[in-house]
């Protein structure tokens, strides 16, 4: 599934199978995550990606061939290709452990072309083993909504009383970290979506009410994972004296302005910018261990539009996942015939 032009529907397409190049892998996918992320990229809110893009960055597959000097994977392990897709390693920020903000990255669904398709090619260096306790359909989410999740809740540091606002596929990932570390979560939905606010106290949040309410006590930190900016000031309005707002989107429309009583007393507005290798390593490790359960809708990759729509209408309970209908004859048909562009 294609996105040729911003704004646009995505379109089918047939395409020849892929080569892996030096270092790369291909994977037959098995399942992909729909993310808010890629609602930005159809939308052009990111304005650096590829046209056309295939997009989806959550995905697991199974290694289906090795590039040149491939090594790390095997063919038939199950990885996971994540939003990170390729760095330069050699900047500063690489240098420095903090290859999330490489100025040359790359991402997948973004400049590199993603899983929402039959088979997809990444870099092994930035895919990761997928524990055994998940099915693909569980594991899928984990990629990014888990891992984007886990890095928002270190940036709160060792507060107890946490509010989500967003209470989407990342937020019900993060609650159940939260809670395994004892600590005290408080989600935040639309105004009125009892829903979500009923989902939220299921997976163990305290108290759940609209983002228009303020919570029954103050937070020690507010994690946003709701793409909107209005909610920066919000949220700093529900922290105590000392506490922190981290915004956990890659996109957010503008933060209105606001009085400086509201950051006054040491509070503070800091974002979360992609993730790192290790970021992934120490989070698929935390939710084996947990372990993390993922509630997901599956639809079929020809329907991706529609997970799309639901998940711009607030329609969905967890996370929709796409999964490809190729029959092995096709596969097996179309690997007689090599990508020669």
């Amino acid at each position: 599934m294609v996105l040729r032009h911003v704004g646009e529907a995505l379109q089918p397409e047939d395409r020849r199978l892929p080569i892996p190049g030096p270092g790369q892998l291909r994977v037959r996918v098995a399942a992909c995550a729909v993310c808010r992320t890629d609602l930005h990229v159809v939308d052009g809110e990111l304005p650096a990606t590829s046209l056309p893009i295939v997009p989806g960055h959550e995905i697991i597959g199974r290694v289906d061939a090795l590039g040149p000097g491939a090594g790390r994977f095997a063919v038939g392990d199950r990885v996971g290709i994540p939003w990170l897709g390729w760095t330069c390693g050699t900047c500063p920020f690489c240098r420095s452990g903090r290859e999330n903000l490489c100025p040359n990255a790359r991402f997948t669904g973004c400049q590199i072309d993603g899983g929402y398709a039959d088979y997809a090619v990444a870099d092994e260096r930035f895919c990761f083993a997928i524990p055994d306790g998940f099915s693909d359909l569980q594991a899928a989410p984990l990629m990014c909504a888990g891992l984007i999740g886990y890095r928002t809740l270190r940036m709160a540091g060792d507060s107890r009383r946490l509010g989500l606002y967003g209470f989407g596929a990342a937020a019900h990932i993060a609650v159940q970290v939260a809670r395994w570390e004892g600590r005290e979560v408080f989600a935040f939905t639309r105004p009125g979506d009892t829903a979500a606010q009923d989902f939220a106290r299921r997976l163990g949040a305290v108290w759940a009410g609209g983002s228009d309410e303020a919570p029954p006590e103050p937070l020690d930190a507010a994690l946003i994972f709701a793409p909107v900016g209005a909610l920066v000031p919000a949220a700093l309005r529900a922290v105590a004296p000392g506490g922190t707002v981290v915004c956990g989107g890659i996109h957010m429309s503008d933060i209105p302005a606001f009085p400086y009583s509201l950051l006054w007393m040491e509070r503070s507005v800091r974002s979360v910018a992609n993730l790192t290798r290790r970021d992934g390593a120490e989070f698929l490790a935390l939710a084996a261990r947990i372990p993390v359960v993922t509630e997901t809708t599956a639809f079929p990759l020809s329907q991706a539009n529609e997970a799309l729509h639901r998940l711009r209408t607030g329609a969905l309970t967890g996370a929709a996942v796409l999964v490809p209908q190729t029959t092995q004859s096709r596969a097996d048909r179309r690997k007689t015939q090599p990508d020669e562009s």
